[in-house]
C-alpha cells in the first residue's frame, strides 16, 4: 500500500515537473523578436522640362514647364531661379539659350534642359530722305540751246522750258538766276550783248507759261565762263545756251 502511493507520488511529480520545462521552454521562444528587413534605399528624382515655342524671334515670350517626383528641392538657371516640384513660367531670352533644371532630392539629383532658337529681329530700314529742293532742281530744270549767233527759242528749248515751268509752278518758293552763255567765236563784247539776248528770251518764254518775271533774274556770261573747252562745234553748242541756277 505504501509502495503504491510512492509510485503514483513519482509519477505526479515526473509530470509536474516535465510540464513546467515544456512551459518554460514556450515562455522563452515566445519572447524572442522577429528579424526586421532593412528599409529600402530613397528613389532618385526625376525631372522634365519643356519650352514652348522652342523657336522665336528676339523679343517673343516662351513658356517653360516642368514637373518632377522625389525632389525637395529645384531650381532652373539663366535668373528663373527656384521653383516648385511642377508648374510653369514665362521667359523671354535675347539670345539662343538652353535652360536646365535641376532636381535634389534624398536619393540624389537629377536634371533636364530645353534649348530656345533665338532669331534675331530685322530692324526696318529707316524711310528714305525726301530730296531737298536743290536736288529736285538739278534733276528737273533744264537748259535751253540756241544755234550760232541766234537768241531765238528752237523747239528743244521750248520743250525744256515748258518742264522748268512745271517745276516752278510746283515749287512757288523757287527763285531762278538765268544766265546766257555763248562760244568762243566773236569779240567779248559782242558775247555779253548775245548772252544777255539769250537769257532774257528764256525768261520771257517762261513769263508766258505763267512764271513770274520777279523770280526770275537774268545775267550774260558771254564767252567767259564756258562748259566744254574744245574747238568743235560739239563743244560750241554746250556752251550757247541759257543756263538756269538756283538763286539763294
Amino acid at each position: 500500500m505504501q509502495d503504491s502511493r510512492l509510485r503514483k507520488l513519482s509519477v505526479f511529480l515526473v509530470f509536474f515537473a516535465f510540464s513546467v520545462l515544456v512551459a518554460g521552454c514556450k515562455k522563452q521562444v515566445a519572447t524572442t523578436p522577429p528579424a526586421q528587413a532593412p528599409a529600402p534605399p530613397p528613389a532618385k528624382p526625376t525631372v522634365t522640362l519643356n519650352a514652348t515655342p522652342s523657336s522665336v524671334t528676339s523679343g517673343q515670350t516662351v513658356t517653360l514647364e516642368w514637373s518632377s517626383t522625389d525632389a525637395t528641392d529645384l531650381n532652373i538657371d539663366h535668373g528663373v531661379g527656384k521653383v516648385a516640384p511642377q508648374g510653369s513660367t514665362p521667359v523671354t531670352p535675347a539670345d539662343s539659350t538652353t535652360y536646365t533644371i535641376t532636381a535634389t532630392g534624398p536619393g540624389g539629383t537629377a536634371s533636364a534642359s530645353a534649348t530656345i532658337s533665338v532669331t534675331q529681329a530685322q530692324q526696318a530700314a529707316p524711310p528714305p530722305t525726301p530730296p531737298s529742293v536743290s536736288e529736285l532742281f538739278d534733276q528737273n530744270v533744264k537748259d535751253a540751246y540756241f544755234d550760232f549767233n541766234k537768241a531765238d527759242i528752237r523747239d528743244d528749248g521750248r520743250e525744256a522750258l515748258t518742264k522748268d515751268a512745271e517745276f516752278l509752278r510746283s515749287y512757288p518758293q523757287v527763285r531762278v538766276s538765268i544766265e546766257g552763255h555763248c562760244d568762243e567765236r566773236g569779240s567779248t563784247e559782242y558775247n555779253l550783248g548775245l548772252g544777255e539776248r539769250r537769257a532774257q528770251a528764256a525768261k520771257n518764254y517762261l513769263i508766258s507759261l505763267g512764271i513770274g518775271a520777279e523770280r526770275m533774274d537774268t545775267v550774260s556770261w558771254g564767252k567767259e565762263r564756258p562748259f566744254c573747252m574744245d574747238h568743235t562745234e560739239d563743244c560750241w553748242q554746250q556752251n550757247r545756251r541759257a543756263h538756269f541756277v538756283l538763286a539763294k
